[in-house]
């Protein structure tokens, strides 16, 4: 069966045999993946009232320990969204309820970001439908052909500088 991708490399490949077009099967192919994946985490997301860069914000205060507050600077560091992203994000959380900035009190000019109640239980009953919208984008895959992919993927991160913080 062939995809897409095998296509474009066919074509590379009658207009410039000289050329090795073989990293094209990767990257293309992670390529399509994304957008894929993406397209399909942002239905699950929209069900719930959110997009991508919400949930991660709300998810990695949720996976923080009780009482799941961090300050602007840690939630970027543990999350997927940018330095730009948060404040965005953090001014619409806040304004839905979902989160509350508060001083410091280690830190009189800084601010913590804590989970409201109604922004925990919007995390609690996005999570278990992305979680299961992930198991049906990997399903043609075994468990030990996910585990393999992951260790790929991980080492090519680490090889990029995608090292934990």
């Amino acid at each position: 069966m062939a995809d897409h991708v095998d296509l474009v490399l066919d074509q590379w490949r009658a207009q410039r045999p000289d050329l090795d077009v073989s990293p094209m099967a990767v990257i293309g192919r992670l390529s399509r993946l994304a957008r894929l994946v993406d397209g399909r985490l942002r239905t699950t997301f929209a069900a719930h009232g959110l997009d991508r860069a919400s949930f991660d914000v709300l998810a990695t205060l949720r996976r923080s320990p009780p009482p799941h507050r961090l300050t602007p600077t840690e939630l970027m560091r543990a999350s997927m969204v940018t330095s730009g992203a948060v404040t965005q994000r953090l001014d619409r959380l806040e304004a839905r309820g979902l989160v509350t900035r508060e001083p410091s009190r280690a830190d009189g000019r800084g601010v913590v970001v804590g989970l409201t109640p109604d922004g925990l239980r919007l995390v609690e009953q996005t999570l278990p439908d992305h979680l299961a919208t992930e198991r049906r984008v990997l399903d043609a895959l075994s468990a030990r052909e996910r585990e393999e992919l992951a260790a790929t993927l991980r080492k090519l991160l680490e090889a990029l500088g995608d090292l934990r913080p």
